[in-house]
């Protein structure tokens, strides 16, 4: 019978056999780095009696994920589990952890890691997307005494994996430094190119052509250090806007009866991601998110038939017009009128293109609501949140854009249609800005400037 260990790639098995204290991967989106280090953190628990590890991931959504992979290995290699356990002060709010405990006493933890949530323990650390931590610098100085006691589980391990993102932060001075004295990293490299070549069954090329994204492919596949990025919402930022009272589900009577001014933005899918209509009620000076409609691999005219009466309720609608989306937001423009005052048409929809002077008002503006005091609220949701978490800002060569990973639930496109609903709630008639975060781990401080 095969060992478990036949699963995994040559550049896997190399990363799970590298038994160094100090360990760090920069591997290319979608190459396995949570599946192999799921590996090394089960066999490590299989082999020895109260062992601990804690995962620390970007976000709530990659927590559970990188523990979703420790599971499938305890699964490999007959190990059964003792017990599982979330805990969270709600059924929708942030996980505060997740915990796997085996028979003999060894754990795996898994947060979303952040200053205070590493503090306390005494394990073995994996830090999964480090680089996209909301405080890698800050995270990782609160981690380090969870490995400083060898009397407590034997000597600890430190394993950073994670793919690039900008330079002047945590990441790359780690990976860039010149290993001096007695603390020594093994590191690991691996570019798309490089998981293809050991056998990743992945078109590189189809991969590339549907990005079509130049700055996101160097950094999401081949490793590139590009200038910098940011997270548009933190977590805090989104906490200030959560409420109880927004819905992200309403009944088709709201649409026909409610009086109140309605504002919608769509997203526009069709096969890789999914189509998202967010409608907004306002009510007084705030905007309550009331459905967050998601509609995946439907067709044009059934799409069409349900955005309707979303789109006869509202008093403006933002259509995301680029790819896929624009031929059904030419008919929709052409049947419910087009918003262009610049060629004085004032009817219902205005289409948007997805260019970068285009995001760089859009998803600024969406921030500007989230900031106190906040204009906005959305529902307590998990989806919700990890969507609007996802959403980074990239800056390269000096040039910001906005960017978001792919993922299995889609590309965040939830922020994107909340963002076009708060622009159709009459946000683009107040002035251009830009918002500006570059946040450099040397100089130890954040500057932000509203332009």
């Amino acid at each position: 019978m095969n060992s478990p260990r036949s699963l995994l790639l040559p550049y896997q098995l190399k990363w799970v056999a590298d038994a160094s204290r100090f360990k760090m991967g920069v591997w290319s989106r979608q190459t396995g780095k949570d599946f192999s280090m799921g590996c090394e953190i089960v066999e490590d628990c299989l082999q020895r009696a109260k062992v601990e590890w804690l995962i620390g991931a970007a976000g709530e959504r990659q927590a559970l994920l990188s523990l979703s992979k420790v599971k499938e290995w305890a699964e490999a290699y007959h190990l059964a589990i003792a017990d599982y356990a979330e805990e969270r002060s709600g059924s929708e709010a942030l996980i505060k952890s997740a915990n796997i405990t085996w028979p003999n006493g060894s754990k795996v933890i898994a947060v979303p890691a952040n200053p205070d949530t590493v503090r306390g323990y005494s394990a073995n650390v994996v830090l999964t997307e480090f680089a996209f931590l909301e405080q890698p610098g800050e995270t990782w100085r609160a981690m380090l005494p969870s490995i400083t006691n060898p009397l407590r589980g034997g000597m600890k391990k430190v394993r950073l994996i994670t793919t690039p993102n900008g330079k002047g932060n945590k990441t790359d001075e780690l990976w860039h430094r010149e290993d001096t004295g007695r603390m020594r990293w093994a590191r690991h490299k691996v570019t798309i190119h490089d998981a293809v070549a050991q056998g990743l069954p992945i078109d590189v090329e189809e991969l590339k052509e549907a990005l079509d994204d130049p700055e996101g492919w160097a950094q999401e596949y081949e490793c590139e250090f590009l200038d910098g990025s940011n997270v548009l919402l933190p977590y805090d930022l989104i906490a200030m806007a959560e409420s109880a009272d927004a819905t992200e589900f309403c009944g088709a009577e709201f649409f026909t009866q409610s009086k109140t001014p309605k504002f919608a933005g769509i997203d526009f899918g069709r096969t890789n991601d999914p189509t998202v209509c967010c409608t907004l009620e306002q009510v007084g000076d705030i905007l309550w998110t009331r459905e967050i409609l998601i509609l995946k691999s439907t067709d044009t005219p059934e799409q069409e038939r349900i955005l309707r009466s979303r789109i006869q309720a509202a008093q403006r609608v933002c259509f995301d017009y680029t790819g896929p989306g624009i031929g059904l937001g030419d008919y929709m423009a052409k049947e419910f009128g087009a918003w262009e005052p610049g060629g004085h048409k004032f009817g219902k929809v205005e289409l948007c293109t997805f260019s970068t002077a285009f995001k760089r008002e859009l998803f600024p503006r969406l921030r500007h609501k989230f900031e106190a005091p906040t204009k906005l609220r959305v529902p307590i949701s998990r989806a919700i949140r990890e969507d609007l978490h996802a959403m980074q800002q990239v800056v390269s060569n000096g040039e910001y854009n906005y960017w978001a990973p792919r993922s299995k639930e889609g590309h965040s496109d939830r922020c994107t249609a909340l963002a076009l609903a708060v622009r159709a709630a009459g946000e683009a008639g107040a002035g251009a800005f830009a918002y500006e975060a570059v946040e450099t781990e040397r100089m130890g401080a954040r500057r932000k400037a509203w332009l």
